[in-house]
């Protein structure tokens, strides 16, 4: 027999886990680099840059160009990187929750 209430607590549990899995996203970090690792770009799970880091070499006015296209690379991996890392733990948190529906994917309510 089809046990509405018993879904409902599970979608509630679903979605108490999921609000807590969000905040803990703020320590999952991922980190992208370009330039054969002359810049490191730093995000967290709330995709907010949390540290660049440029080799001493390129501090130099007439690389200037180069430079900001270096680090605009090395966050966008860092981005691509996060979104896996978000994912999976998304889908860790709702493992088990719920019944498997087709079309619905918790691990993207992010």
């Amino acid at each position: 027999m089809f046990d509405f209430m018993n879904i409902m607590n599970k979608v509630k549990e679903a979605q108490a886990k999921i609000k807590e899995k969000q905040a803990e996203l703020v320590h999952l970090t991922a980190e992208g680099e370009s330039g054969a690792g002359m810049v490191k770009v730093v995000v967290n799970g709330h995709r907010k840059v949390v540290d660049i880091v440029i080799d001493d070499s390129l501090v130099n006015p007439d690389d200037k160009e180069m430079l900001k296209d270096l680090i605009v690379a090395a966050t966008n991996k860092a981005y691509e990187s996060i979104e896996v890392k978000i994912k999976e733990e998304m889908k860790k948190a709702t493992e088990g929750l719920m019944p498997n529906i087709p079309g619905m994917d918790f691990g993207n309510m992010v």
